[in-house]
């Protein structure tokens, strides 16, 4: 929020400067972004009157005047602009004067004609950007009198980057509470009278979303014109708050939004039918705004209408049928209070954002309407002339927000803040900010006022007497503390050690954002439901991530485009699965993701550059899951998933439970997220995975390990995981190491067989195995895998 600093000072007037105000703002929460001049620097400027106006006498487009400032004669000035005319007031430069960009003033000579000056635009002094002509001042504009002194343009502007809970500081009055709070000084409110009616014109107000605006307050107003100038001052106010004047009811409306916090909107009284009335749209109905956007609506956007037809979006945008316009005769003015959950995320789905959404989104004070309307009221008045009739107001009790009512412990406020602050300094600090303070045993029971939706508790408002107080003034002291040993369970393994174990496998960990765009996440998860934001903080990022896939893909594609083609990246989160039994309806699981690209190692002269393949991935989980100690309790099983690519895809078991999955990337998929190449994918349950093998103690053998090998022949479909597995069951206790190390496919064998050569290596641990005992196990191994697998020994 930009606004002026004087128009701030004329409210409550600190003996700070200009930087001590802003550092105090700052300390307090409202954080200044920047301060600004309200006007380039310039010397010798006054306000001067044309007294004569006459065409050059060697130029088209030039014309000859005699201006006078108060001296003694008048000054002869040539100018070019096109709505220079005798009798307005202007902004003259005198010889001698300096504009901004060091641009001085002197006696010259314009085609045969002496100028003895120059007569000013805005963007020569810069006040705006406009270039359409001389600027023109009031009528009773003091001649002679010194332009930068008389506009008040030793001034500044504060921008101030306000947090969503503090919406009640979105007004120089909100702005002026905080600084005379600050500064232990009362604050100078302007005086605002009510307007006496003086017609009976009135439109009758139906509230029929009461939960969505539970009060509402309209205005006839009359006999306008539009067509008149605002005045000098509300301009420059506008102005130096960055808002563009427009007609004087548009400018009153934001005139009042900055003084007071409060939106207001003028509609024009001759295109409204019939009775006014605040309700939720319809599915599918359509209105055209004032910026000519045609959008549609659903049934949770709330609208002011009347009997035919949509006005205006509620709290965002009016609508361009109802809009006020240069024809505006009478026009009907509303004030009103709507629901922050009502407006919110609203404006930004349509692509719109505007002074008042933004406001209304975080809370105006419900007691404010009746005091906004009767300032402008009075505004309008003063400006466009016309007649007021009474105000109108539409109201439902019930749902006003209630004031909160919250006990303050000195205890508790002692103990959160190190420090001892004294009782009637507290009190004193919460009854400047609006607070109504009674004292209690225990501390103070306080009332909140209504334009403080942030306060709820008692930890927000010892945060208030904090930051009132001065975080700068509260003494640093070190925390007292006392270290104790973590609890660690034997029987888990700790996520610290999963992340080792990918480090040292050349993974570095990401962390992204647990919101993803729906439509990259369905392309993964076509099968499960997501939680979609009701107001995300933008479209791409609308969904609540079932997976950590989203993030890491995309990761991986950014890297890639910033000529990192080897990626290898993990993370751990949660991810969010709906369910009706769970906790809120959403199930959050733990998760260890990662991805793969480009190739398994640099380039090198001896090996080249080979690309990572399903085995490397599927190898790294494989090292992953053996810090568990149960390696052998993981079994990897050949199954489909939508997002990996068929047949290259593998489902990760811990007995007969889903851990999780592994594969490449589905091609498909691949220019989607900006993946260059192959990238492959894991995903595993952490709360599965987690579990231990606890390690027990045994006998070390003494005696000699004896090897045997074997060579069977099986069909090519037959998977070598399942013969391995079959091998271990029938070795028990004497199999001590079991590896496949050849596979063969080719000459010598049946058509769609394969060679499986396989070592077993036998021990025991209290003898030295006799070969009729090692013979008879391998005997028993071959006929096992006959009869489950159709294998035979291969002959050579």
């Amino acid at each position: 929020m930009k606004f002026s600093e004087q128009w701030l000072r004329e409210w409550v007037n600190p003996q700070l400067s200009t930087e001590a105000l802003a550092e105090q703002l700052s300390m307090a929460g409202l954080e200044v972004d920047g301060v600004e001049p309200v006007a380039g620097e310039f010397t010798g400027v006054v306000v001067g009157q044309v007294v004569a106006c006459e065409q050059h006498p060697n130029a088209d487009k030039l014309r000859v005047t005699k201006v006078d400032i108060g001296a003694d004669e008048h000054l002869d000035i040539v100018c070019g602009a096109s709505n220079c005319r005798t009798g307005i007031k202007v902004a003259v430069a005198t010889v001698g004067a300096v504009l901004p960009g060091d641009f001085k003033i002197k006696k010259s000579k314009l085609r045969g004609e002496p100028s003895h000056g120059m007569l000013c635009s805005s963007s020569e002094l810069e006040l705006s950007d406009e270039h359409d002509g001389i600027l023109e001042l009031p009528a009773d504009a003091p001649i002679g009198e010194d332009f930068r002194v008389w506009l008040g343009l030793n001034d500044s502007t504060l921008d101030i980057d306000l947090t969503p809970n503090r919406a009640d500081c979105l007004g120089v009055k909100g702005l002026a509470r905080e600084v005379g709070v600050l500064n232990q000084l009362d604050v100078r409110e302007p005086e605002i009278k009510a307007v006496a009616s003086t017609i009976n014109d009135q439109r009758a107000i139906h509230l029929k979303a009461p939960d969505g605006c539970p009060r509402y307050l309209g205005r006839v107003i009359r006999n306008l014109d539009v067509t008149v100038a605002s005045p000098l001052w509300l301009q420059e106010r506008l102005r130096r708050s960055g808002i563009r004047s427009i007609d004087p009811v548009v400018d009153v409306t934001n005139y009042v939004l900055l003084e007071l916090g409060h939106p207001m909107h003028g509609f024009d009284l001759d295109a409204i039918n019939g009775d006014v009335q605040v309700r939720w749209a319809q599915d599918k109905e359509q209105i055209t705004l004032l910026d000519g956007q045609t959008v549609t609506l659903q049934d949770d956007v709330l609208l002011i209408a009347d009997e035919q037809k949509p006005l205006a979006m509620a709290g965002i945008f009016g609508g361009e049928g109802s809009g006020v316009t240069s024809d505006t005769k009478h026009i009907f003015l509303e004030s009103a209070f709507f629901a922050p959950d009502a407006i919110m995320g609203r404006a930004r789905r349509f692509g719109l954002h505007t002074d008042a959404s933004h406001r209304y989104e975080r809370g105006v004070d419900p007691e404010l309407q009746a005091t906004a309307m009767e300032r402008a009221t009075a505004l309008i008045l003063s400006i466009c002339g016309g007649e007021a009739g009474p105000i109108v107001e539409a109201k439902s009790s019930d749902h006003l927000p209630k004031p909160a009512q919250i006990t303050l412990r000195a205890s508790r406020l002692t103990r959160l803040l190190g420090i001892s602050v004294p009782a009637q300094d507290v009190e004193n600090m919460l009854a400047r900010l609006g607070f109504a303070v009674t004292k209690s045993a225990e501390g103070w029971e306080v009332v909140v006022p209504t334009y403080r939706f942030d306060i709820a508790i008692e930890e927000d408002l010892i945060e208030e007497v904090a930051r009132v107080y001065g975080y700068n003034n509260i003494p640093t002291e070190a925390p007292q503390a006392a270290l104790r040993m973590q609890r660690t369970e034997e029987s888990e393994v700790s996520l610290r050690v999963f992340k080792q174990s990918l480090m040292a496998q050349g993974y570095q960990e990401a962390i992204t954002y647990s919101f993803v765009d729906p439509k990259h996440q369905a392309l993964l998860y076509p099968e499960l439901p997501a939680l979609t934001l009701p107001h995300p903080i933008s479209v791409d990022m609308s969904s609540m991530r079932l997976g950590l896939w989203p993030g890491l893909l995309a990761a991986a594609g950014y890297n890639q485009k910033r000529q990192q083609p080897n990626v290898r990246l993990f993370e751990s989160g949660l991810r969010f699965v709906p369910d009706a039994e769970a906790e809120n309806g959403i199930r959050q699981e733990p998760m260890l993701a990662g991805v793969i690209t480009g190739s398994v190692q640099g380039e090198h002269w001896a090996d080249g550059t080979r690309p990572v393949d399903f085995y490397d991935v599927k190898g790294h989980v494989e090292r992953l899951l053996a810090v568990t100690g149960a390696a052998h309790e993981f079994r990897f099983v050949a199954e489909a998933h939508t997002a990996l690519h068929p047949g290259q895809s593998a489902g990760v078991y811990r007995g007969d439970t889903l851990v999780g999955f592994v594969g490449g990337l589905h091609p498909q998929y691949e220019k989607t997220f900006g993946i260059k190449g192959r990238a492959f994918v894991f995903e595993l349950a952490l709360n599965v995975i987690r579990a231990r093998g606890i390690p027990t103690a045994g006998v070390i053998s003494r005696y000699p390990s004896i090897r045997r090998d074997i060579a069977i022949v099986v069909d090519q479909q037959v998977l070598a995981g399942n013969i391995l597995e079959s091998i271990r069951k029938v070795g028990a206790n004497q199999l001590v190491d079991l590896n496949l190390f050849d596979v063969y496919t080719g000459a010598n064998l049946p058509e769609n067989k394969k060679s499986l050569a396989i070592a077993l290596t036998l021990q025991a641990a209290d003898r030295t195995l006799e070969d009729s005992e090692v013979n008879a196990l391998m005997e028993t191994v071959v006929q096992i895998l006959k009869d489950e697998f159709n294998a035979v020994l291969r002959d050579s």
